[in-house]
């Protein structure tokens, strides 16, 4: 199965990255910019996509997604309090499509929600922790002969949590499974 996961700036957020706007200059403040991410993901991934957004862009972005698309929380029982925010946003949405979905009765069920503690100090905004990645594989049901593509690597969490499930062969083995 080859799968993709893209966790590009959030929608309204670019502001908050250092970074220039990449292909054809698109802009991350843009919906139409996430639509076309969307598009990438169905028609070079059809096997099985996943894709972080915050909590205020859902609303947009859902609707720009194939019908049989499934929504995920990324619990944070550790998150950024600002101030004159209330309620936090003490969780982000993932959106996914496909994947191994028919599992044996003797496998774990995947569990559409995670908790886990931010990544702190990663040089990045938005880096996601591994205990996330190790569950996003789990969502999608990967096996070690997968193929999985990080549309934004940023801190590499994700290539360097694969390749250690690969050489394991199976989720969770020392990593908090939520």
């Amino acid at each position: 199965m080859n799968v993709a996961y893209a966790d590009p700036p959030y929608l309204g957020c670019c502001a908050r990255y250092s970074h220039e706007h990449g292909e054809e200059g698109r802009c991350w403040d843009e919906p139409h910019t996430h639509q076309q991410l969307i598009w990438r993901l169905s028609d070079e991934y059809p096997e099985g996509w996943a894709l972080s957004l915050s909590t205020p862009s859902l609303r947009d972005i859902l609707p720009m997604c194939p019908t049989d698309v499934r929504v995920a929380a990324w619990v944070k029982p550790f998150a950024v309090f600002k101030p004159n925010v209330n309620p936090a946003y003490a969780w982000e949405p993932v959106i996914w499509r496909g994947g191994r979905l028919k599992r044996g009765r003797d496998e774990p069920t995947a569990r559409d929600w995670v908790s886990c503690e931010i990544a702190l100090q990663k040089g990045l905004t938005g880096a996601k922790p591994e205990p996330f990645v190790w569950w996003l594989f789990d969502l999608l049901g990967l096996e070690s002969n997968d193929t999985v593509t990080d549309i934004f690597p940023g801190t590499g969490v994700v290539g360097r949590v694969w390749e250690r499930y690969r050489r394991q062969g199976k989720l969770f083995a020392g990593a908090a499974a939520g």
